[in-house]
């Protein structure tokens, strides 16, 4: 299984930016795996930094063990802070995310996982990776972001409007539907081509968000699910290229996914310039702002819980 895996970021959740690449070289396995640091009473093994040493290989990463070691050590300081204030994803989020990352590269769960396990990384290594990949905007949005758990403050709106010269920003505001041709798993390779096919041919015939339910019902297996309001800040990462591309059309193109083939409908669209359409715009240049590849405040709290964690490397 050769060829470049794709991960997406997104705004609520999948935070996920990088591209991995199967190694050609045999992935290395210690015989055995023994502890070799020690973070705030969490222990990191030999086997945890040869696994996240592959998961950088395939991720085009240099540093080798050393920054693995280092990798390792800032998980688990933010893994510790996500449980410390509360702010794990669920269980069911992570599998969400794996399965769109897994179908985003016309895999199965199960072929992702024998993917990584040739290369010497897991599912579980991945899954946890994940799982703090996921969670740790959360902290941060909740330590900087203002009271409210990541909105920015009417001080902060004001601030910002008079630098851009007292104009509140304009984006583009979807009001957005799912439609869903499910196809079970155990039928996946059997029928997903017939599957596309039907999705293809509805989006045509689509007569509209308040008549989609009753559209659906004349099909077999399709769901809709009503995604609301959203802005273009907002849009998952793995639909907003098929959205824009959209234009003004009622649907987009059809995407195979961990439940089907799915595609959406564009119920509304239009542009707006109030209060949360100017925060969601600052926020997202505020996200767009890097430090050595990391978001600023981000870095910040990570040296502040070095500067207090009990770490012992071995």
């Amino acid at each position: 299984m050769g060829g470049k895996f794709s991960i997406a970021r997104t705004v609520s959740a999948m935070i996920l930016a990088c591209s991995l690449t199967l190694a050609a070289a045999p992935a290395t396995y210690a015989a055995t795996s023994k502890v070799v640091a020690v973070v705030n009473g969490e222990p990191i093994t030999s086997g945890d930094i040869a696994k996240r040493t592959a998961f950088m290989r395939l991720q085009k990463q240099s540093g080798g063990t050393a920054a693995a070691r280092e990798q390792m050590i800032d998980e688990a300081l933010k893994r510790g802070e996500v449980l410390r204030v509360g702010a794990s994803v669920s269980t069911s989020e992570v599998e969400a995310a794996v399965g769109r990352f897994a179908a985003g590269n016309k895999l199965s769960v199960q072929q992702l996982s024998q993917v990584l396990d040739q290369a010497g990384v897991g599912i579980d290594h991945f899954r946890n990776y994940v799982a703090v990949a996921m969670s740790w905007p959360r902290v941060v949005n909740a330590r900087y972001g203002g009271s409210s758990g990541g909105r920015l403050s009417n001080e902060d709106l004001v601030r910002r409007m008079q630098e851009a010269g007292g104009n509140k920003p304009v984006t583009t505001e979807y009001f957005l539907q799912q439609v869903i041709f499910v196809v079970p798993a155990a039928k996946r390779n059997a029928i997903i081509g017939k599957r596309q096919a039907e999705a293809n041919a509805s989006r045509s015939q689509f007569p509209g968000c308040e008549q989609a339910k009753v559209f659906a019902a004349t099909m077999r297996d399709v769901s809709i699910r009503n995604l609301g309001r959203m802005m273009a800040q907002e849009l998952p990462a793995d639909w907003k290229p098929l959205i824009e591309k959209a234009g003004d059309s009622n649907t987009t193109s059809t995407r195979v996914t961990e439940r089907g083939v799915e595609y959406l409908a564009i119920c509304k669209k239009r542009e707006v310039s109030d209060d949360l359409a100017a925060e969601m715009v600052f926020r997202a240049e505020d996200l767009g702002k890097k430090t050595d590849g990391e978001e600023p405040n981000s870095k910040r709290y990570i040296e502040e819980l070095r500067k207090h964690a009990q770490i012992v490397e071995k």
